[in-house]
């Protein structure tokens, strides 16, 4: 049996943060949704649909993956943006045949016999649309899907107590093997793990009461920095002096968090290492926050949110949203968000203005004035930014980041 993890035509809900990613590969807790389809179940390497302008850097970052080929053999197809439970878990492991296992009009996994994987996949494009499957006999589910960004960011705090029952089997060594310094205080350390080479220093604080942490392999946790659980620092993260992380944060691999954050998500290689306000929000990788930038997550009026996306406004039902920011984007010092914001990728913002709750992807500027930011410009400026992490940008990154400029004018079209 194959397994094949492909994006639905949802996945428009999600931009800017996965203009450069499948949605699939999003981090929510302490690992992506598709490492948590891994885990579940017991699968050691899927094949990827995506996007066509994503497939040749998802080749080229996963060797020996197959992306966007189909071979005529019996394969579940499961939707990127199902976060999994024991329930769906049981239902996909004890099929038998042909299914399709749906909530309403959405397709959550199908199996289907190699017979009619061509029948299915023929004139497959950038997505998946569920009229493919609707030949299939079918069976309703309880299970949904993450529908919006915020959908991750609220359900944080419950992935990372889930997915750090899997984190530990999957190390099978000691729960404490990085190095904490004599003055630093691990509360609850039951529920702590900290990899190996990790460093926690004196006079920080990982208060784990109310939550696991989890503070991955060469992590370092600076002097002072106080940690609330559940949260996941990932691995070679530094988190600054005096930092505040609080409950229901998850930082990818390769950041650097300082100042106030809560309720976030990172993903890797981002910069938010200052002080500043970062509450309920999702940052793209490649980011950096300039010296006390804040990002507002709730209306002085307690009302619900309401953003931007897609041109179309829409009512997240939620009185917590912050900043939903794309890969490549900086902001300068003192820097300013309103609740619910979406900044798209490759943008450049500074000055001490109220930017708009929209801001489309290559844009540069201040308050209500932007301008394009030249896509050669920004080219360069990542493949300086990247290289100092040793990341090479790639041919095929890079026809990627010009494929998403073309395309970030559509964006700003709408």
């Amino acid at each position: 049996m194959r397994y094949c993890i492909f994006e639905d035509t949802h996945y428009s809900n999600f931009l800017p943060l996965d203009y450069f990613r499948p949605v699939y590969q999003l981090r929510c807790g302490i690992t992506t949704l598709e490492e948590k389809l891994r885990h579940h179940l017991h699968i050691k390497s899927f094949s990827f649909q995506s996007r066509d302008y994503l497939s040749q850097y998802l080749i080229e970052s996963n060797p020996g993956t197959a992306v966007n080929s189909y071979p005529a053999e019996d394969t579940w197809f499961i939707n990127g943006r199902l976060i999994p439970d024991e329930a769906i878990i049981r239902e996909i492991k004890s099929a038998k045949g042909e299914i399709l296992l749906h909530n309403g009009n959405e397709v959550i996994a199908a199996q289907v016999n190699g017979a009619n994987i061509n029948r299915t996949t023929k004139g497959w494009e950038d997505s998946v649309d569920p009229a493919y499957f609707d030949f299939l006999p079918q069976k309703s589910v309880s299970t949904e899907l993450v529908r919006y960004p915020w959908n991750l960011v609220h359900r944080n705090a419950e992935e990372i107590e889930r997915d750090y029952v899997f984190f530990e089997k999957a190390r099978k060594g000691k729960q404490i093997s990085g190095k904490v310094y004599p003055g630093a205080h691990l509360i609850n350390k039951k529920n702590i793990f900290l990899g190996k080479k990790s460093i926690v220093k004196p006079g920080a604080v990982l208060d784990a009461e109310k939550g696991v942490i989890v503070i991955d392999e060469g992590a370092v946790i600076m002097p002072n920095a106080v940690i609330e659980g559940p949260a996941y620092i990932g691995k070679n993260s530094i988190v600054k002096i005096g930092a505040k992380i609080y409950h229901g944060t998850s930082i990818g691999q390769y950041c650097k968090a300082g100042g106030e954050i809560e309720a976030a998500i990172i993903q890797s290689y981002s910069n938010k290492q200052h002080e500043g306000f970062l509450g309920h929000a999702y940052l793209g990788s490649w980011v950096n926050l300039g010296a006390d930038t804040n990002g507002s997550d709730l209306k002085n009026n307690y009302s619900s949110i309401k953003v931007t996306l897609n041109g179309a406004q829409v009512d997240t039902c939620l009185q917590f949203v912050g900043l939903m920011m794309g890969d490549h984007s900086k902001t300068g010092i003192n820097v300013m968000f309103d609740t619910g914001t979406i900044v798209g990728v490759a943008c450049n913002i500074y000055g001490a203005g109220l930017p708009p709750k929209s801001i489309p992807s290559f844009s540069w500027g201040t308050g209500n004035s932007f301008v394009e930011y030249d896509p050669v410009k920004s080219l360069e400026t990542a493949k300086i930014v990247m290289a100092r992490r040793n990341i090479a940008l790639t041919e095929s990154y890079e026809k990627m980041f010009m494929h998403i400029h073309a395309l970030s004018k559509k964006e700003k079209n709408t």
